[in-house]
């Protein structure tokens, strides 16, 4: 295994002096900054928010959002590492001297790089948890916290080993093996998001019909008014992880779910909680899901003809120095985790601004199909004060993070359509 080579230390200190910086533009430009003409508003934090939960806004959100933008050059540091420092081929070279079928093999390499990243990524991710619990956010246990990263842990793995096997075995034939994986990976994009209410999110949360039976008659009454086909509510029990609120709609077909989270029942009025359901019913009649499992069919086709010429020009280029021989040898896993990892950041400011887009339009049919503005300002200032979000976060966060209209874009929709300024 080759000596740290001097990259690593340059790395670690681009990281620190990145982070340095990060954390700097986020303090500073963090702390809801609100224009002149919303000052005294009810658009205003300062408004809704006591003194103590303005500055308990500002520094989890900062920390926060530090932690996000660090997260991916850490990640990919990691990736670097294992790279460059010999860690990916030493591992294929023990994989190889076994007895081991290659299948086994594959399988055991992708374990070896899953858990490497899982525990390198502990320290980041024991931060935010231990952020959001010091903030009130967060109510989960310990223990309860653990189980539900080794169920994500777990479910990645089998579906990152799916993909990834397919893939190899389309690389190992040649010729257009990115078209090929497009083609196989479609149906099993629809296949995810069709078993993703039925089967992934009860494993980590416990659903049942509403216990509310007038409020769930008014929902489906709302429902059947929107033409949705429902016949329940679901309520899943959330607040033993969290003070957030929430609600959606999701699933495709015959895996259609109204979902509301538990702390929403209880913190929120009944007018609030319809107008929360009207905006998730947006989704559903604006066609968002199939919408986003088009984008997410679009963006895999873009994701793997890019990998078509950056995977092999990088193997060209630092293939030697990585000990990387052939597009399909083992240690070549990390290098496409990491060319994912970059697209991903580079794609996010895109896929956000279609989000926005989208959650505003479900805002304006929301209304429409209430109706009435009654209750609208209180749940989206109930919506901040209870994740402590910022209500006008700064260009850099919103950029790369917020697939919502911010609180503040919400509140002020909703005071132009009592104005009269809005159809």
């Amino acid at each position: 295994m080759s000596s740290r080579p001097p990259f690593v230390r340059r790395y670690i200190l681009f990281l620190l002096i990145y982070a340095a910086a990060v954390g700097l533009y986020l303090w500073y430009e963090s702390g809801h900054a609100v224009p002149p003409s919303v000052q005294g508003t009810e658009a205003d934090p300062a408004v809704f928010l006591t003194p103590e939960q303005l500055q308990q806004s500002k520094t989890y959100s900062a920390m926060g959002n530090w932690l996000y933008f660090v997260s991916y050059p850490w990640e990919w540091g990691i990736y670097l590492i294992m790279l460059f420092c010999g860690y990916a081929r030493g591992w294929q070279r023990r994989l190889e001297g076994t007895r081991l079928p290659k299948a086994v093999q594959f399988a055991v390499y992708l374990l070896w790089l899953q858990l490497t990243v899982f525990v390198a990524f502990l320290p980041l991710r024991i931060t935010g948890y231990a952020l959001s619990r010091h903030y009130g956010i967060s109510t989960q246990t310990i223990p309860s916290w653990l189980r539900d990263k080794a169920v994500s842990f777990g479910i990645n793995y089998l579906t990152i080993l799916a993909g990834a096997a397919v893939a190899f075995w389309l690389l190992r034939r040649g010729g257009r093996w990115w078209l090929k994986l497009w083609l196989i990976s479609v149906p099993f994009t629809l296949f995810l998001m069709y078993i993703q209410p039925v089967v992934i999110d009860p494993l980590y949360n416990q659903f049942s019909r509403l216990s509310d039976p007038q409020l769930e008659q008014r929902i489906l009454a709302l429902a059947s008014q929107a033409h949705i086909p429902a016949d329940r509510v679901y309520e899943v029990n959330m607040s033993q992880k969290t003070n957030s609120i929430n609600a959606y709609v999701n699933g495709i077909g015959g895996s259609l779910r109204i979902v509301l989270w538990d702390t929403t029942l209880k913190k929120m009025t009944e007018q609030e909680i319809l107008l929360i359901m009207a905006h998730e019913m947006g989704h559903y009649v604006m066609h968002h899901l199939e919408w986003s499992a088009a984008g997410a069919v679009a963006s895999s086709f873009v994701l793997f003809w890019l990998g078509s010429r950056i995977l092999p020009w990088s193997v060209r280029r630092w293939g030697d120095a990585a000990g990387i021989r052939r597009l399909h040898d083992l240690s070549v896993l990390p290098l496409i985790m990491l060319l994912l990892s970059l697209l991903s950041f580079a794609a996010s400011p895109i896929e956000n601004a279609v989000s926005r887009q989208a959650e505003h339009a479900a805002d304006v049919y929301g209304l429409k199909l209430i109706g009435s503005t009654a209750g609208a300002v209180t749940m989206y200032q109930k919506l901040a004060s209870s994740s402590l979000g910022e209500v006008n976060p700064p260009p850099l966060v919103r950029f790369f993070t917020s697939s919502h209209p911010s609180i503040m874009e919400r509140i002020l929709y909703v005071e132009s359509v009592q104005a009269g300024r809005q159809p």
